[in-house]
């Protein structure tokens, strides 16, 4: 007997980890995982955009953009990729990360300066906005390169019937 042919590559693997960090936000809108891998192929952290830790998601704004500018969720939510570096209890360097969004220029900044080695993401949602052209400007002059998740789709189920 030989081996399984339709197994799921590692960056499936690591997507799918990304993806399914993902449905941990509580964010009605946008919900962002990441998955930091080593280049040993192991999980190193995780992490998905939401409120700070110790503060009620309920006490806190979801809204984009509210009468008062201190209601715009912006302000307080720290992103996925910030989340995964902070989460981990070990150094990140030279590590790739998965992220089922394209990082923001502030996103950029953590990873360049956590050594963050490469970025492949899922989606890049917003192309053409002053946050993402800064963000691949940040990463073109660290050197890091990015790259558009090509593998199979992923879907994750849980059934208990």
């Amino acid at each position: 007997m030989s081996k399984r042919e339709d197994y799921i590559s590692w960056d499936e693997y690591f997507m799918g980890v990304a993806l399914l960090s993902a449905m941990r936000s509580k964010d009605p809108n946008t919900q962002v995982g990441a998955c930091v891998a080593s280049k040993d192929h192991k999980v190193i952290t995780m992490g998905y955009n939401g409120m700070p830790i110790g503060l009620s998601d309920d006490l806190m704004p979801w809204d984009r953009d509210g009468k008062d500018p201190l209601d715009n969720k912006y302000l307080y939510v720290c992103h996925a990729e910030f989340n995964a570096i902070l989460n981990s209890r070990q150094s990140v360097r030279d590590c790739i990360i998965y992220v089922t969004m394209f990082p923001c220029n502030e996103c950029a900044k953590a990873l360049i300066q956590s050594g963050i080695k490469e970025v492949v993401y899922l989606e890049d949602k917003y192309p053409d906005s002053v946050q993402t052209l800064a963000s691949k400007r940040l990463l073109n002059l660290a050197n890091i390169p990015f790259r558009k998740y090509q593998g199979r789709k992923i879907n994750i189920e849980v059934d208990n019937d």
